[in-house]
């Protein structure tokens, strides 16, 4: 009972049913169809990680995304070689790594458990897969995390912005 026709007449498993709820509330699916949200739903992976544990480290090929089920993971920066930031924590019902989904660039931080976490990975060939069976659903995934990027950057360019004004306030640069 897979198949998205069958899942809508007789209902999904109630499993499905809350990764299909769960990937609604994100943007990257904004404006997905039900039968869209299944079709993505048989793609992702489901991946368990206690806490502690690296997801994944910096430097590290990209793969894909992850999404949040449960638990919380620290997204953390290297420094220098005994130094490290931590640039945020995402919690349940959220997701990281959607740069991946776009191109295949290293890392550009670490992600580690800070607890037992449950994600589900959709990974770029995964998206690959669905661009080649269907490329309308495809270019949606593709727009909303394009404009995900755009504001996460235009948010980044803000945050520049206030750092180097404190910084100029406490003499720390030079303004050029």
């Amino acid at each position: 009972m897979d198949n998205p026709i069958w899942t809508y007449i007789f209902g999904a498993p109630k499993e499905k049913r809350l990764t299909v709820e769960l990937m609604k509330s994100l943007p990257a699916f904004e404006g997905l169809s039900g039968n869209e949200l299944l079709t993505v739903e048989r793609t992702i992976h489901l991946r368990k990680y206690g806490a502690g544990e690296v997801i994944f480290n910096e430097d590290m090929p990209g793969a894909g995304m992850y999404i949040i089920q449960s638990g919380e993971v620290s997204i953390i920066k290297k420094i220098d070689e005994r130094n490290d930031v931590e640039l945020a924590v995402v919690r349940e019902r959220s997701f990281f790594g959607e740069l991946a989904l776009i191109d295949e660039m290293p890392r550009s931080a670490t992600a580690k458990a800070l607890k037992d976490t449950v994600l589900y990975a959709f990974c770029k060939p995964d998206l690959e897969n669905i661009m080649d069976r269907n490329p309308r659903l495809a270019s949606k995934i593709i727009m909303n995390v394009a404009r995900l990027i755009c504001k996460r950057l235009v948010q980044a360019n803000e945050n520049l912005e206030v750092i180097k004004k404190k910084l100029l306030q406490h003499g720390d640069i030079c303004e050029k």
